[in-house]
Formats: structure tokens, sequence, C-alpha cells
């Protein structure tokens, strides 16, 4: 087996409200693209039978991506609706190869109550609201609301993101800037449309994960013995009780 040809891998979220870009961010800096028509992303239908995860993202009236991946013991079963999709990122920063398994939450309301497995274990959160609308801001609070709620990693590093400044805004970056202060996070203003502060996003978020000992514990390869890194805590290296674990998946590369 081969070593692992990383030095960490982090858990990274972004989350907001459905339609102020985080699927376009995402795909800007793992793809270096944009698309203009971008739809907005429905959840992912899961289903495990005797330990393969069968994993099928959905975006509007159509699926785009299908894989399998083995998961605990013969005998596990689970099945429901989460959201998102998962992309791996490779960066280089301080000397260190690093592994980013990013999630992208979208913010439909149905399904809110059901991204828990996605908070747990995370060392970073992208926070992400759009300029343009007034509500995406207001709504910040109840996703800062959902993270202190499910986030196992209680100091885990926040960027607030104030997404498509290109098409001017209702919001000001005073009140982006307050707002950040006001809770401890990063902040910067991005368009992925014009390729504008993408990358630091990311950068800065993962520069201070590693500038943060606590978040690092747990994200190392453990050599030939393991092939993944559990990253969400003891109870990661089987099936939850409640059948929404997903730790199998960061140590693929995602099919999207």
């Amino acid at each position: 087996m081969d070593p692992p040809n990383y030095d960490h891998l982090f858990k990274l979220l972004i989350i907001g409200d459905s339609g102020v870009g985080k699927s376009c961010l995402l795909l800007r800096f793992c793809d270096d693209e944009f698309n203009e028509k971008q739809l907005a992303t429905i959840g992912v239908d899961f289903k495990t039978v005797n330990g393969i995860h069968r994993v099928l993202t959905h975006y509007t009236g159509e699926a785009i991506c299908s894989s399998f991946v083995g998961l605990g013991g013969p005998e596990s079963y689970s099945s429901g609706l989460v959201l998102g999709r998962l992309r791996v990122k490779y960066l280089s920063l301080m000397g260190k190869r690093l592994k980013l398994a990013i999630w992208d939450t979208a913010g439909q309301e149905r399904f809110r109550t059901l991204t828990s497995s996605y908070y747990r274990g995370a060392q970073g959160i992208v926070l992400v609201y759009d300029v343009s609308s007034r509500e995406s801001f207001e709504n910040l609070e109840y996703w800062l609301e959902e993270v202190r709620k499910y986030a196992t990693n209680r100091n885990s590093v926040k960027m607030l993101v104030a997404n498509k400044v290109d098409e001017g805004g209702v919001v000001t970056r005073h009140e982006g800037e307050d707002f950040a202060i006001r809770h401890s996070m990063l902040f910067i203003e991005s368009s992925a449309k014009l390729k504008v502060g993408v990358k630091e996003i990311f950068q800065q978020l993962v520069l201070k994960v590693l500038d943060t000992p606590d978040l690092l514990e747990n994200t190392t390869p453990l050599g030939a013995t393991r092939s993944t890194r559990v990253l969400s805590g003891p109870s990661q290296a089987a099936q939850t009780e409640d059948g929404d674990d997903l730790s199998s998946y960061y140590d693929r590369q995602c099919l999207c």
C-alpha cells in the first residue's frame, strides 16, 4: 500500500443560504471554472447495504455523480437524505501538503435538520452570504446557531465570505466586517465569476487551522495500518447510531 501523500487531512464546510454561490465558489477553487447556469444543490441520497455505501448526488432534475465506498461491518445498513457534495483538493502551504475534504451544503429549509454529520469534526467552516441579498445576510445568525449546535470542534476556524461582489450589493462591507468581528470570524469579499478572493478564502482559513494546535489532532496519516484518517471523533470508526455518518468519504476523490 502506498503511503499517504499528505501531511494533514482537513474537513472544511461551506454553508449558507441556497443561491448565495457556495457551489460556484467550490467549482472555481477546485477546477478554476465558473458556470453561470449552476443549478442549486438538492442533496445526496445514500443507502448502505452490507458495508457498501452508494452515494448519488442530485442537482435540479439531474443526477450527476454516483460512487461506491466501503463502510463498517458486513451487517451495516442505513438510508436517508443528506445535503451537498464532497470535493477533494490538495494544497501546499507552510511547507505542508494538505488534503482538503470540502463539503458544499445546500440551504433548502426542508433539509436543514438533516445536516448534523457535516458539522462533526470540521476544522474549518466557510459561511457565505450574497451581498445583493439582505435575507441571506440576516440568516447568518441561523447558520451560526447550527454550527454551535452540531460542531464538535468548538474552536473550529470560521470564515465569513461576502460573495457576488461583482453584482453590487445591498449589504455593505462594513456590515460584513462588523458581523465577523462580533463573532470572531475571518472576513473576505469574493466573486467566483471574476476569480476575486476565492483562493484566499481557503488559504487564509487553512493557515489559521494550521496555527491552531488543537485542530491538528487526528488529521495526520497513521501509516500502513490504516488507509484513512478518521476526522470526526472516536465514534467515526464505524457508523453512528443514527446511520448518517459520512467519515468514510474523506479519503477518496469525488467522482463529480
